[in-house]
């Protein structure tokens, strides 16, 4: 078993160092004043329990379920706006891509990439994010077993030379329209000596579950959350909005943003009580 190598993501910021790390944010950039004012609010919340954050919006859902719901405003106009996010907080910023074409100039912007789940297999996009040099997170398909994380890991590892790749579960398909969260994946995903965040919000979604858009159980992702902080992970991954009934992607899984406090209140709770966790033995 492995020992989990930590990613620095920026200063103060490190997946698998003391302190878990949080990357929360609104599922989609809205508009620069939503974006600014939901890192303000991830940021106030993040320091009254001390932890770091890294503030994550995504500038195209490339995988929406339906051609008419809303996808972002573009590449260009997002990435404008997560750099003014990172001058006017100082919060390091994360966002999606699905092409490798993308990788170079999301790079030049953001502290951390992240790879979609369904496209955690594509071999160019990953090598890109790997060349780019800059630290990825990449979330585990819905359709993977966890210990096939490990070629995944083998693969960026390969092509950039250092240990700069994080692990993201959130969830696995069961059923139609359906995720469950099997907590033995952490602990396995871990096991390969990469740091692992639980991503809390997407694990409570339902793919296509509307018809036309995915719907969501988001009062069940505290639950979750708080399970994972249990078994032991380097940070946690979930979304927020001020308007969750008007959030143009994602609202019926989020956390609410008024609810955000007394929850990270309990999860700061449980990593004070069972203390720092480690790497699974082997048997």
């Amino acid at each position: 078993m492995q020992a989990i190598r930590p990613v620095k993501i920026a200063p103060g910021v490190v997946i698998g160092g003391k302190a878990p790390v949080l990357i929360m944010g609104p599922c989609v950039i809205e508009s620069e004043r939503h974006a600014l004012t939901m890192a303000k609010l991830v940021k106030a919340a993040a320091k009254r329990i001390g932890w770091p954050v890294i503030f994550k919006a995504s500038y195209d859902k490339a995988n929406r379920t339906s051609h008419q719901s809303f996808r972002g405003n573009g590449m260009a106009e997002g990435l404008r706006i997560l750099a003014r996010v990172k001058d006017a907080t100082g919060l390091p910023v994360t966002t999606d891509v699905h092409e490798s074409s993308q990788v170079a100039a999301v790079a030049e912007v953001v502290d951390l990439i992240q790879v979609p789940a369904l496209l955690c297999r594509q071999s160019d996009l990953v090598e890109a994010c790997a060349r780019s040099g800059t630290p990825t997170s990449i979330k585990k398909g819905q359709f993977l077993a966890p210990q096939d994380c490990g070629n995944i890991v083998a693969k960026f590892e390969a092509i950039a030379g250092t240990h700069k790749l994080v692990l993201i579960e959130r969830g696995t398909s069961f059923g139609y329209n359906t995720l469950v969260s099997d907590f033995r994946a952490l602990p396995i995903m871990r096991g390969l000596g990469v740091p692992v965040v639980f991503d809390g919000t997407h694990s409570v979604q339902a793919p296509g579950g509307l018809g036309t858009k995915s719907g969501g159980s988001g009062h069940f992702a505290p639950l979750l959350m708080r399970a994972a902080m249990a078994v032991g992970v380097e940070g946690l991954f979930l979304e927020t909005h001020d308007d969750w009934q008007n959030a143009f992607s994602d609202g019926p899984n989020v956390v609410p943003s008024k609810e955000l406090g007394a929850l990270l209140k309990d999860l700061k709770a449980i990593h004070q009580a069972l203390g720092r966790p480690l790497p699974p033995l082997p048997r």
